[in-house]
């Protein structure tokens, strides 16, 4: 079905999103794994010369034995550290992905890259060889392309490999997007590596910023976030929209052309004179950086090649850690369709938590109507609402300490920060606010291993190797950095997969979920304190009522009857009150609401 410009696609809409970080999902062929070579120019640190991969059942907090001479703390260290996850992996893993329910997989970069996150990319156009079953002779394959001339790109077998998951997952009615940077590369990018090459002569010295060489004849150059390794694509006219607050201006046109290139290959792949199944959509990393032109560009190419391809930004902060970004200006119709919707998150942890930035129901109604007004309902069903990522603490572990939202939220910025499961109160609260986001406003996102409950502390605590149930892990011990002390024993935990697992059936079953109105009642919300929003869609209304109190509260006369749909910690599914961290989901016929 064809989608207009402006919208989203359709099928965005119903999206259940599973985000995997390929390098921890899961390690399926040994024979390809990173090497000691891999690896070089991934940090600023020296990879020691007995550098090994780590077990993937390591205690995470214990020093690898390459590490404990290294003249670095364990968070430095831990950068150089790999487990081997690839796209072997996934493929074993696809029904792993049907059972649990999903229909959407969100990949973090997969271009080939020294690093483990992959934003330092080195070729837009292959997946990482490491991610595929013959490093060697991929590699081999690439150093006879021109990577600036995509008539002589060839097809190695990692990006087959991808391919062949696309079709796959294709197949299980699994929609794609994926992970790009279009602010910077990596400093072992073939444009860069060309420029230290021939230096001033290279045709590339102006895809980069502030590119000069000193006197002693040293490569300078703008890089993201002063992070050396990455260096920052060239913008041209850029300069700040007063009235709307994005960036106006442009990416170099060589820039462009590059990776418009990379877009028709990843969208259209044709490899042998055959036309495969592409990706379904990006998320476009630090968006807020890049020029808006280049976005409403990319918005007009990417929908030529796919009318129903989605664009999802990282529209994050204004100013950390007091202020997150307002997504609007790229919510109307001519860049994004959705953003990763941070903000939806930090007022639903500070209402359901029990945060330094704790907020009462009436705050919380008034921060999320505020959040989604002004946005056209189009997006507001497709905003990817995410509790945790690769650089954002786990749900379980976000929930169960009192920091401010995303402040201080790792052992060396605060020793008192929990990293172990959380408490019974802090396990509550964190089941409520899934329900939440499961039956909210928006697309619900599974930072991969929250479904197993996993734990973690922000980057890199929080890109832990998955817990699989069938690899054991060794005790784990607190960090050195903590003020306390704990030993728990990593376990794939299937009462919350089997939580998850509801949640995504109950949403999947009623589209009130995900193409309803959404609305909340106030009546008495002073009295009763129970968090209560309708879902309606055509013939079907359904009532959202959450406790997140110590004491019961009386549903309202209006929401008495009504057939049960799910209830969380209710023994007994009264038609008159909800006990303590209790909810209860009912349907009811659109008459009667």
């Amino acid at each position: 079905m064809a989608n207009s410009f402006n919208n989203p696609p359709e099928w965005a809409k119903k999206a259940i999103w599973y985000q995997i970080f390929v390098e921890r999902f899961r390690n399926g062929n040994k024979t390809s794994n990173p090497t000691f070579q891999s690896i070089q120019g991934s940090t600023v640190d020296k990879v020691p010369d007995d550098w090994i991969i780590t077990p993937w059942g390591h205690d995470w907090y214990a020093k690898d034995p390459w590490a404990i001479q290294m003249p670095v703390d364990f968070y430095r260290a831990v950068q150089l550290r790999r487990y081997g996850g690839d796209l072997s992996g996934v493929l074993l893993k696809i029904p792993y992905l049907k059972k649990l329910g999903v229909n959407a997989v969100y990949f973090n970069p997969l271009n080939h890259a020294p690093s483990l996150h992959k934003y330092d990319t080195t070729y837009y156009h292959h997946i990482d060889v490491h991610f595929g079953p013959d490093p060697v002779g991929d590699l081999k394959l690439i150093k006879k392309e021109d990577p600036g001339n995509p008539e002589t790109w060839t097809w190695t077998e990692a990006d087959k490999l991808f391919i062949q998951i696309l079709k796959i997952l294709d197949e299980n009615e699994i929609h794609v997007i994926v992970d790009f940077s279009w602010n910077h590369t990596g400093h072992t990018f073939w444009a860069f590596e060309d420029i230290k090459k021939h230096k001033s002569n290279s045709e590339y010295i102006d895809w980069y910023e502030g590119i000069h060489f000193n006197e002693s004849d040293t490569l300078k150059y703008g890089s993201w976030n002063d992070i050396s390794t990455l260096p920052e694509l060239k913008k041209t006219n850029k300069g700040k929209n007063p009235e709307k607050g994005f960036m106006e201006g442009d990416l170099h046109p060589g820039i462009k052309k590059h990776i418009f290139d990379v877009c028709t290959r990843w969208i259209q792949p044709v490899i042998q004179g055959k036309k495969h199944k592409g990706i379904d959509g990006m998320r476009l990393d630090v968006a807020d950086l890049v020029p808006m032109s280049f976005w409403r560009e990319l918005r007009q190419y990417t929908r030529s090649l796919n009318k129903n391809f989605l664009l999802v930004g990282e529209n994050w902060w204004e100013e950390w850690p007091h202020k997150l970004l307002d997504p609007r200006p790229w919510l109307e119709g001519d860049s994004f369709d959705s953003v990763m919707h941070y903000q939806w998150f930090q007022v639903a942890r500070a209402y359901f938590g029990d945060s330094a930035d704790h907020i009462d129901l009436p705050e919380f109604i008034g921060k999320m109507q505020a959040l989604y007004s002004g946005i056209r309902v189009e997006n507001c069903r497709v905003l990817m609402n995410l509790a945790s990522s690769h650089d954002a603490p786990r749900i379980w572990t976000s929930m169960f300490n009192k920091n401010q939202y995303k402040f201080k939220c790792k052992p060396p910025e605060d020793d008192s920060y929990r990293t172990d499961f959380p408490d019974e109160l802090g396990y509550t609260n964190t089941m409520l606010l899934l329900i939440h986001q499961f039956t909210f406003l928006g697309t619900p996102h599974i930072w991969n291993g929250d479904e197993m409950g996993m734990t973690g502390a922000d980057d890199p605590d929080n890109r832990k190797p998955l817990h699989w149930p069938d690899i054991h892990f060794n005790i784990e011990h607190a960090s050195e950095y903590s003020n306390y002390d704990y030993q728990i024993q990593p376990v794939f935990d299937a009462n919350i997969f089997d939580f998850f697992q509801k949640l995504i059936k109950l949403r999947k079953k009623h589209l009130c979920f995900s193409l309803g109105n959404c609305l909340f009642y106030t009546n008495d919300i002073l009295t009763s304190k129970l968090v209560i929003y309708t879902r309606t869609y055509k013939n079907q209304s359904i009532v959202i009522m959450i406790n997140n109190n110590p004491e019961p509260y009386k549903i309202p006369k209006i929401f008495q009857g009504g057939s049960v749909l799910f209830y969380y910690n209710i023994s007994d599914c009264l038609d008159t009150k909800i006990p303590p961290y209790a909810a209860l989901i009912k349907k009811y016929l659109p008459d009667i609401l």
